[in-house]
């Protein structure tokens, strides 16, 4: 009996032990993968510009968009192929790189496209031209072609302005000229004892400063009507952007869309006195304006003859024209608005989309009215102006990235595989491309 009672009670230590253990199993913490980072694109915008990937140190890795670890991976698969990239599909195997940094880059990459014409042709085909330079030089006013004669490729000498201009127009100092990322460690020790610049930045130096208007920048007025304006059009006179927009909030909802006199415009708290006085010569209050957004015709406009609009413009009717038909001023207003900002309408369905219209009145409008296209302005994507790309509705929102690639690539197909833009907004934009 003492036998068997031993046995039942070994038994039933042995599985105690056993319901502990799985217990505690399953109250274990969730392992920390805090530290785990996958490999993702990275979205800045980058310097890009013809490079031989066995001469990159870790820092210039991480200035084409690598993170450290990815930079470390790249290193040590290159000293695993024998120290050196021999070809753009060997570089390409490396699993820090993917398909789509690798796209991003491949046009840049100066080595020969496989193995198999690497071994047959060398690198004579790829191979950088050596930077020349017998006397000193202030980089700031050196274009392309200076940069060229000293050795750098067109795509490099480019990009080394564009840099320049990030800084606000100058390199300001050595320290900040070897950060640019075209100067590899090699180039700056060639260049480094002939620039005329400064050894080290000045305390303080700031190029976002540099690089935007001073409130102390002297504003060329001109006579402008503060019932026409939008918020560029307050920004454009010296306000920030929360400051144009309170201002135009203080129009349409305190003043039911218009400033009747200047004690209205006076009134507004984020127009100080100083910036009043500054403003009122060119204050304009046009009457007619102020009436029509009140639906108040004046005597000599109610004299005029009813519109005909199977003979209107889209592209050309006023204000005034809209309200007749059956707008509202805020209707209107936004229509002529977006129609500005667009440079002019390329289609009717375009119209539809504007903010605050009245969509079975504009459709009656639209099955009225033409619409004539021939005078919007387009341009190619490699050479519209910035300032229309930054302003421009279906542009604004990728017009830092066009502004940077194109910098380096002048095929506009390739142009767009880098945008990588959905093809719903890349059809909007084609519509003002030529």
């Amino acid at each position: 009996m003492k036998k068997n009672y031993y046995q039942q009670l070994a038994f039933m230590g042995m599985l105690l032990i056993i319901l502990f253990g799985f217990q505690k199993y399953r109250s274990k913490e969730k392992e920390n993968f805090s530290d785990v980072h996958f490999i993702v694109n990275n979205t800045t915008a980058l310097h890009l510009a013809e490079f031989d990937p066995n001469d990159l140190d870790e820092k210039q890795w991480q200035h084409l968009g690598f993170t450290k670890k990815q930079t470390s991976t790249i290193l040590n698969y290159k000293k695993i192929v024998g120290g050196k990239f021999l070809s753009k599909e060997q570089f390409k195997k490396c699993f820090a790189v993917s398909e789509e940094k690798f796209s991003e880059l491949e046009p840049y990459i100066l080595l020969p496209e496989n193995n198999r014409e690497a071994n047959m042709n060398g690198f004579a085909h790829f191979k950088k031209k050596s930077i020349m330079v017998s006397r000193k030089f202030n980089p700031d006013f050196y274009a392309v072609a200076d940069w060229i004669k000293l050795g750098f490729s067109e795509r490099q000498a480019e990009a080394i302005i564009k840099y320049k201009n990030y800084l606000g127009g100058s390199f300001v100092s050595k320290e900040k000229f070897k950060e640019c990322f075209i100067i590899s460690e090699e180039n700056y020790q060639k260049l480094s004892s002939y620039l005329i610049l400064p050894e080290k930045t000045p305390a303080g130096f700031n190029y976002y400063k540099n690089n935007s208007i001073s409130g102390k920048t002297k504003i060329q007025y001109r006579p402008f009507d503060p019932n026409l304006l939008d918020t560029d059009g307050w920004k454009s006179l010296g306000f920030s952007d929360k400051q144009s927009q309170i201002i135009v909030n203080y129009r349409e909802r305190n003043l039911k869309g218009s400033f009747k006199n200047l004690e209205d415009i006076q009134k507004c708290f984020v127009i100080s006195t100083e910036k009043f006085e500054e403003l009122k010569p060119f204050i304009r209050l046009n009457q007619e304006s102020i009436a029509a957004r009140h639906n108040t015709v004046p005597s000599e406009i109610k004299q005029q003859e009813k519109t005909d609009f199977s003979k209107i413009d889209l592209n050309s009717i006023t204000f005034r024209q809209l309200l007749e038909f059956g707008f509202d001023e805020k209707a209107a207003g936004s229509m002529i608005g977006f129609r500005k900002k667009l440079g002019g309408f390329m289609n009717k369905e375009q119209i539809l989309t504007t903010y605050n219209i009245d969509i079975p009145l504009m459709e009656k409008l639209l099955s009225t009215a033409q619409l004539n296209t021939s005078n919007v302005i387009k341009y190619t994507l490699t050479e519209a102006p910035e300032e229309w790309l930054k302003s421009h509705p279906y542009f604004k929102y990728s017009a830092d990235k066009i502004i940077f690639y194109r910098l380096t690539e002048k095929d506009e197909k390739k142009l767009w595989k880098l945008l990588k833009i959905k093809p719903e907004y890349e059809a909007k934009m084609k519509l003002y491309l030529k």
